[in-house]
């Protein structure tokens, strides 16, 4: 963590340790490429409810990940109240109205055509919590001095990753929503100005009807997403 006062470095043994052989670590890397293949973004939701402590472990791991200097800026709200999902989907639908109109573009529109998205973001009210993501600028001291927060878009990307991966190891599914902009969540979840929200994760199990589009299967092979020198 990160302080007023000076802290000195200070190294420790490594606390935690995963001893395995390469054949079960390559068993390991091919039980979790099968696992993570099962996640899927879907904006069918039942309005079945989830608990809220599942929802407090998944976050606590995100806030496990990595950060820059270990400022770890970042701030999760969760939101299960039915009048707050409200507020949020009238106010996330009136910038998607925007961008639908023409706010994002031809090209961008074309490439969301095969996904099936509109404007219309029901799932917002329907899916049992809503988790806003939000990145931390800058932070304070208690006397109010700012200090600066370090790689702050990678570090909140990484916690994200850490998120999505402990709500899919829970049993839930997530979709990711980014209305643009997206300053009205300030103000609706009283965040001080430091604060950019960066993504909604609208969270629960999926509805018996559930649909994904089927060009969300299709993932870029390997040989294009990776690049070795040995």
């Amino acid at each position: 963590m990160f302080t007023k006062e000076k802290l000195d470095y200070k190294a420790i043994a490594l606390p935690d340790r995963s001893d395995m052989s390469d054949a079960q670590a390559l068993e390991a890397a091919r039980t979790h490429l099968a696992f993570m293949r099962k996640r899927h973004s879907v904006r069918d939701f039942a309005p079945t409810p989830v608990p809220r402590e599942i929802i407090d472990l998944a976050i606590a791991a995100a806030g496990s990940a990595p950060s820059g200097a270990n400022h770890q800026p970042w701030h999760f709200v969760a939101i299960s109240n039915s009048g707050v999902k409200h507020q949020i989907r009238l106010a996330a639908e009136e910038e998607e109205e925007k961008f639908y109109a023409g706010g994002a573009g031809d090209e961008w529109i074309k490439a969301l055509e095969p996904i099936g998205t509109d404007a219309s973001k029901p799932h917002l009210d329907i899916a049992p919590w809503l988790i806003v993501i939000f990145a931390q600028r800058w932070g304070a001291f208690a006397d109010g001095t700012r200090y600066k927060n370090y790689y702050v878009p990678e570090s909140v990307g990484i916690a994200t990753g850490f998120l999505i991966s402990a709500l899919h190891h829970a049993g839930l599914t997530c979709l990711t929503h980014t209305p643009n902009p997206m300053k009205f969540l300030n103000s609706l979840l009283d965040r001080p100005a430091s604060e950019k929200p960066v993504m909604i994760l609208a969270v629960g199990h999926p509805a018996t009807e559930a649909v994904v589009p089927e060009v969300a299967k299709l993932k870029k092979p390997l040989g294009e997403i990776l690049s070795v020198f040995d």
